[in-house]
């Protein structure tokens, strides 16, 4: 198990130790920057990906820096893959599951117009969607002390790691104020104000 970054009394309220993680679309860019921060808090994480090549590379070099993390092959928009995912993570974690990332994503570049039958579940349509039902979610769950944030990162250039670390650490910030939650939280250097 590696080390994680916590070195102080005040940095614990950062642990993640003995949470239990899965991120979607989690091996590039944002996803794959999630997961690292995850588990240098000392998450066990469980990603999935569309492409098992992509997975397996990313489990070695994880394997690699001591963290807990797994794997699995899964398409977010088929049903039966989604439902065999969740099967696999519940095994996996033994029924818990503290922290989950949507962060899987097919964005559309098209006009509204120009969109097939298939596309109109379109991109802007489906994270509107993401926000209000983060906000249900905060409402229906909170009798159960389980809080809903989303995390709403501005336009990222991936190669510019700095950016997309910014957008992880977001993630971490809502997990460890346990007072926020229902909220969409823009992590955009100030882009949407």
């Amino acid at each position: 198990m590696a080390e994680t970054k916590l070195s102080s009394v005040k940095d614990k309220r950062w642990s993640l130790e003995g949470m239990t993680a899965l991120v979607t679309g989690g091996t590039r860019d944002i996803g794959y920057a999630i997961v690292e921060e995850l588990a240098e808090f000392g998450a066990a994480v469980h990603i999935c990906s569309r492409n098992e090549d992509d997975i397996n590379k990313c489990l070695e070099e994880w394997k690699s820096k001591g963290f807990n993390v797994t794997g699995s092959v899964c398409d977010i928009l088929s049903h039966e893959q989604r439902k065999t995912l969740i099967e696999n993570v519940s095994s996996i974690f033994h029924g818990k599951l503290n922290i989950l990332v949507n962060n899987a994503a097919k964005p559309s570049m098209k006009k509204i117009i120009d969109n097939s039958d298939e596309d109109i579940t379109i991109y802007a349509a489906t994270k509107g969607a993401v926000n209000q039902f983060t906000k249900n979610l905060a409402l229906e769950w909170a009798k159960d002390n389980i809080r809903a944030n989303a995390v709403a990162p501005g336009p990222v250039k991936t190669e510019l790691l700095g950016s997309v670390m910014d957008a992880s650490e977001g993630s971490r910030a809502i997990n460890a104020a346990s007072y926020i939650t229902g909220q969409v939280i823009a992590v955009d250097g100030g882009y949407t104000a």
